[in-house]
C-alpha cells in the first residue's frame, strides 16, 4: 500500500462535526433580525406556515447529514485513492478545491434544473413562493445523490477533508444569498460573486428569469457559459407547477412521487428516458395546460 493511501483507521483522526451546527445559532439571529425588519417595514416576507415547513426540512436535512457524514467520507476515500496524485492539506489546496469544486456546482445545479431525475432532488428548495432567510433550510433529503457530480474534485487529488470543509462552506454561503433586504451591491461583487440579488431571479417564475444563475459562489460561471440574466423586473418566486402544500414531507418528495407513477405508466424505453431526463419546466408547463383544458 502507497504511504499516501487513506484508510479507514485515518477517519479517527479527523472532527467531523458539520460546521452548519456551530453556525447554526447565527442563522437564527439573522432570521429574527429579518423578520423583524420586514414587520417594521410592512413587508409580506414570512409565512407560518411557510417558516414551519422550511425549518422542518432544514432539521431533517441536518439530522441525515449528521449520520451519513462517516458514509460520505468512505465514498469520497475511495476515489481519493485512485487519484493519480495526492495534493497537501494547505492553503492553497483549500482556493483550488473551492474554484474546481465551484465549477462542478455550477453544472450540477444546472443539470438538477435541466433534468427531470435531479430535479426531483433539488425542487424542494425552490417550492416557497416566499423568499427570506429560512428558504435556504429547505434542502431536499435526496440532495445527496448530487454527490455524485463531485466525484471529479476527489479524483483530482483534494484530501476528503479539505472537500468537506470546502462543500460546507460553499453551502453556507448560500444562506446570505435568500434575502429581499440587502439589494444590489457594488459592481465589482455583483460582476465576480453570486449575490442576492442574482439568486432572487434564480428563485423566480418570471418567464425570462427561468434557469438563470446557477453559480453556488461565483456568477462568473453563468457569464462564461450564457445562463447570467441581470435582475431587472419584479421576481415572482415558487414554481411553475405549485405544491400548494406546507407538508414537509409531501414538499421533498412530491416530484419523485409524479416521476414514479410516470415511469409507472411508461410504454417504452424512450418515453422512460424523457421521464427521467426531460425538461421539468417544460413536463410542468404541459401539465398545468392539461389541468385547464380539464376544468
Amino acid at each position: 500500500m502507497s504511504e499516501n493511501t487513506l484508510t479507514l483507521e485515518d477517519i479517527q483522526n479527523y472532527d467531523f462535526t458539520t460546521i452548519i451546527w456551530f453556525v447554526a445559532p447565527l442563522m437564527f439571529f439573522f432570521v429574527g433580525l429579518e423578520y423583524y425588519l420586514g414587520k417594521k417595514n410592512n413587508l409580506n416576507l414570512y409565512s407560518g406556515k411557510d417558516f414551519l415547513a422550511s425549518l422542518s426540512i432544514g432539521l431533517v436535512n441536518i439530522i441525515l447529514n449528521s449520520f451519513m457524514k462517516i458514509g460520505v467520507f468512505i465514498v469520497f476515500l475511495f476515489f481519493y485513492n485512485l487519484a493519480p496524485l495526492h495534493l497537501p492539506i494547505t492553503w492553497w489546496s483549500f482556493l483550488l478545491c473551492f474554484v474546481a469544486l465551484d465549477f462542478f456546482r455550477y453544472w450540477s445545479h444546472r443539470i438538477a434544473h435541466e433534468q427531470r431525475f435531479w430535479w426531483s432532488t433539488h425542487v424542494v428548495h425552490h417550492s416557497s413562493e416566499h423568499y427570506n432567510f429560512s428558504v435556504s433550510f429547505r434542502l431536499s433529503w435526496t440532495q445527496n445523490l448530487k454527490l455524485v457530480f463531485f466525484l471529479p474534485v476527489i479524483l483530482m487529488g483534494f484530501h476528503p477533508l479539505v472537500f468537506l470543509i470546502v462543500h460546507q462552506l460553499e453551502v453556507l454561503y448560500q444562506f446570505w444569498l435568500h434575502t429581499e433586504l440587502i439589494k444590489k451591491l457594488p459592481k465589482p461583487i455583483e460582476y465576480v460573486f453570486t449575490t442576492p440579488s442574482h439568486h432572487r431571479v434564480h428563485h423566480s417564475t418570471n418567464e425570462k428569469y427561468i434557469d438563470k444563475n446557477y453559480g453556488s459562489t461565483l456568477i462568473l460561471w453563468d457569464r462564461l457559459f450564457g445562463t447570467f440574466q441581470e435582475e431587472e423586473e419584479k421576481p415572482v418566486y415558487g414554481i411553475t407547477k405549485p405544491v400548494n402544500s406546507y407538508n414537509p414531507v409531501y414538499l421533498v418528495f412530491h416530484e419523485w412521487i409524479e416521476v414514479f407513477k410516470d415511469l409507472w405508466r411508461a410504454k417504452s424505453p424512450k418515453m422512460i428516458w424523457k421521464i427521467l431526463f426531460a425538461s421539468p419546466v417544460e413536463k410542468h408547463k404541459e401539465d398545468l395546460k392539461a389541468e385547464k383544458v380539464k376544468s
